[in-house]
């Protein structure tokens, strides 16, 4: 990201009633998908989801204790990787940090789109575009595509609008 802002935004995330219906509904995913949430993957899952904004795994590390104790790193990383295999979050590589997912695809595992603010850091999941042409140019080229993750930098509505 780049210089800091002066001016507000909402990044806020999912907070009583509606994280603990996001939780259930991952917990419910996992188990269709013959899959445990165990404690510390549905702990990092509520923190990204609290969060609303991508989160740095050294974050999520020191967050990760109720107690303000910090996990060990292998926890919270083996709880992404699970995370992201099943389609739960998703690491956004020019940042170096992780999302929930916030698509409206339900359990579909999916090509993730995301704009994000260089100056605010606010992200978005978006819609990508068709997937057909990729996975056909994969396929001619004897590869089997197991995710793909498209990331437009720009500036959002309000840093525009406040510059």
């Amino acid at each position: 990201m780049g210089t800091a802002c002066d001016h507000d935004h909402d990044h806020s995330g999912l907070k009583g009633g509606a994280l603990d219906r996001a939780l259930a509904q991952a917990e419910a995913r996992a188990v269709k998908d013959g899959e445990r949430m165990t404690a510390q993957r549905r702990r990092v899952l509520a923190l990204l989801l609290e969060a609303g904004e991508p989160v740095k795994a050294y974050d999520l590390i020191a967050r990760f204790g109720e107690d303000g104790q910090a996990a060990k790193p292998p926890t919270v990383y083996r709880a992404l990787e699970f995370l992201e295999r099943l389609g739960m979050a998703h690491r956004i590589a020019s940042i170096s940090a992780y999302v929930a997912c916030s698509s409206d695809e339900g359990d579909a595992i999916h090509a993730a789109a995301f704009l994000i603010c260089d100056c605010c850091g606010a992200t978005r999941e978006v819609t990508g575009p068709d997937q057909g042409a990729m996975a056909a140019a994969a396929s001619a080229a004897g590869y089997a595509i197991a995710r793909t993750t498209i990331e437009a930098h720009g500036r959002c509505a309000a840093c525009r609008e406040a510059a």
